[in-house]
């Protein structure tokens, strides 16, 4: 076989026909057109990893609502992924996951399949080599409780009385992220009155167990190792016994004040925050509560978790969410890159949908922080009006200013006003709220998934520099100054920088190149040439380049399976930013994408390229391998065409 770097391809700035780039740029963008929606609008396939399609099958069986053709299809979708390893990754081809594979084998014995089948009786084998279900998160631990797999003393001290703390308290849900507030509120309710399955069949997993789970003297521990943690696992301990006496008036005012924040924020059959998990947690709320199963805010919750679901070939899954803002933001990108210019039918409804999309009413959550601005972002979802975000609000904007600043003034001027209103202290921004770094509460020990709180991160940061650097705004207004100062304050040694929502320093070194390119930046500076050289140092003999999910472990940083489309394109368009246009690095990765394989336009792309939170929830965006190469390519070919090596985008 001969290898790949030593296939003679074409020229690929070649305006011929054949493989070349314009023909790839015109069947891929006819290929995205031809996925709009009726109303303007993409959205892609949003997939995780077992865990959540488990988790519908486990819901089902909680609350007695079997659907036994719906989940035999998740079945057949969750044999499919599980690993050679005999256990269920995070990630597309990533090693086993204890937590993972308790539950994608709990949800397979639910629906039927025999204990003693081939790919059960190597999952039990592999999770027991592991330690056994006990070693398992507490997420998934506090699901084995409510099935009565384990004792309650299994999970931390939950309590709904949390509503009732003030705000200056150690704990308040105002310090934690969105989706742990909209996870953990209806949460609490669960672990307060502590119900049981109804499990109709009866199931159980205790030979999942290499200790009885009764018999398991310690399940809590302290994952950071700060002394703070074992503090606050002496005080589980106390709240433990104390638990008892705590008086029933505050449970009933707590769940009270819980109901109403979740009806308030119910966001129709969107779901709770958007998110899954806080959907399923409030259904099982509603269930424990004695609401009716025709009562409207169980059947409009009930119907928000059941439009997550993706059938296709015979098999489905559950999404954690939907990301139909986000991939209209991209795609519309991609398409302006690709020579769509206002006037365009597509883009003009694109465009049209986006704005009609703006949260301009609704102070949500983020007031807690900055509540002196006005409303002005979009949310990722359909809606979720409580809990725009950053990041979407920036490609949006950016997206609509390019498309024709004129007409869309008054949202991207509102977005402005928003954005530059979240900026936290340390000059970056986080995806839903501002200054969300109480730290200190990552000890806590329910907070072993390390995902409870919302930061800055360079790649939400550089997004909203590049918007405003787009829009005119120079190197030397304050909120540049300060947003600059934090992006260099974050570089890494080797030149990169972290990419938080992204896979991964791939992902957040493009982010940031593109953002100095916009502002203007001397791109000769010798921090920018250590981010280049990094990058150029990544390419794989292919012409691509790729990044392993396991790459959010510092001992596992530097790991590849395989060069991926979208990676790739990431970092096509970072080295253009910083003026690598004519280099054959560049050349080799577009010639890469050209001639990877694809069906029309979307680019062959099993391996996950973003991140839920690291290392512990990985995501697989079906959209980005579709209209990410489509803009390295079609940005190439305008680069090469023009008279300039520099864009006056942001992104």
């Amino acid at each position: 076989m001969v290898p790949d770097a030593a296939i003679a391809h074409p020229d690929p700035t070649d305006p011929g026909p054949g493989g070349t780039l314009d023909s790839v740029i015109d069947e891929s963008r006819n290929w995205l057109l031809d996925r709009q929606r009726e109303d303007g609008h993409w959205v892609f396939e949003l997939e995780a990893d077992a865990t959540i399609p488990a988790e519908y099958i486990l819901l089902n069986h909680y609350l007695d609502e079997i659907d036994d053709d719906t989940e035999a299809k998740i079945a057949v979708y969750l044999r499919a992924i599980q690993g050679a390893h005999g256990g269920w990754p995070l990630f597309h081809d990533g090693d086993l996951n204890v937590s993972a594979s308790v539950k994608a084998y709990y949800a397979l014995k639910l629906v039927g399949d025999d204990v003693d089948a081939p790919h059960m009786k190597r999952a039990r084998e592999a999770i027991l080599a592991h330690g056994g279900a006990a070693e398992a998160n507490v997420f998934t631990r506090i699901a084995l409780a409510l099935f009565q797999q384990v004792p309650w003393r299994a999970v931390p001290v939950m309590r709904i009385e949390a509503m009732l703390l003030p705000k200056w308290f150690f704990f308040h849900f105002n310090k934690v992220s969105y989706w742990s507030r909209t996870v953990m509120v209806p949460l609490l309710i669960l672990g307060t009155l502590k119900p049981r399955a109804r499990n109709p069949r009866g199931v159980d997993v205790r030979e999942l167990f290499t200790t009885p789970p009764e018999q398991v003297k310690k399940y809590l521990d302290n994952p950071t190792g700060h002394w703070l943690g074992e503090v606050l696992l002496w005080v589980d301990k106390a709240a433990r016994l104390l638990e008892p006496t705590f008086p029933a008036f505050l449970r009933d005012r707590a769940i009270g004040k819980a109901l109403a924040f979740i009806k308030e924020r119910l966001n129709g059959d969107d779901g709770l925050g958007g998110i899954f998990p806080a959907m399923t947690n409030t259904l099982m709320a509603y269930d424990l509560l004695g609401y009716a199963k025709d009562h409207p805010d169980y059947v409009i919750c009930r119907q928000a978790i059941d439009k997550l679901l993706v059938f296709r070939d015979g098999m489905a899954y559950c999404q954690p969410c939907l990301s139909p803002v986000w991939d209209t933001g991209l795609a519309l990108h991609a398409l302006q890159e690709a020579g769509l210019h206002a006037g365009d039918p597509a883009l003009d409804a694109a465009a049209r949908w986006l704005q009609g999309r703006q949260i301009l009413d609704v102070r949500g959550d983020w007031i807690a922080r900055r509540g002196d601005i006005r409303p002005g972002g979009w949310a990722f979802q359909y809606w979720n009006d409580h809990y725009p975000d950053v990041d979407d609000t920036a490609v949006v904007a950016m997206a609509l200013h390019r498309a024709d600043p004129a007409r869309y003034k008054d949202a991207i001027d509102r977005a402005v006003e928003w954005i530059l209103g979240m900026q936290s202290e340390s000059g970056g921004w986080g995806a839903f709220d501002a200054d969300n770094e109480f730290h200190m509460l990552e000890h806590i020990p329910f907070a072993d998934h390390g995902a409870l709180l919302d930061p800055p991160s360079v790649d939400v940061t550089a997004r909203c520099l590049g918007m405003l650097a787009q829009l005119g705004y120079t190197r030397d207004h304050p909120a540049v100054v300060r947003g600059l100062d934090y992006l260099r304050r974050q570089q890494e040694e080797d030149g990169s920088w972290f990419g938080r929502w992204g896979t991964n320093y791939i992902y957040g070194t493009w982010s940031v190149l593109g953002t100095l390119n916009a502002l203007g930046e001397d791109m000769e500076q010798p921090y920018v040439r250590r981010a280049v050289d990094w990058l150029k140092g990544r390419q794989g003999a292919d012409g691509g380049w790729g990044e392993d999910c396991a790459s959010y472990w510092d001992d596992r940083r530097g790991e590849v399976k395989g060069s991926t489309p979208s990676q790739t394109a990431w970092a096509v368009l970072g080295l253009m930013a910083a003026g690598a246009v004519d280099e054959d690095c560049v050349t080799r990765g577009v010639d890469y994408l050209t001639h990877a394989p694809r069906q029309g336009g979307k680019w062959d792309e099993d391996l996950y390229n973003a991140v839920g939170f690291p290392r512990v929830f990985y995501l697989r965006y079906h959209g980005y391998s579709s209209y990410f190469p489509l803009w390295a390519v079609a940005r190439y070919r305008n680069l090469k065409r023009s008279n300039t090596r520099a864009t006056p985008f942001g992104i």
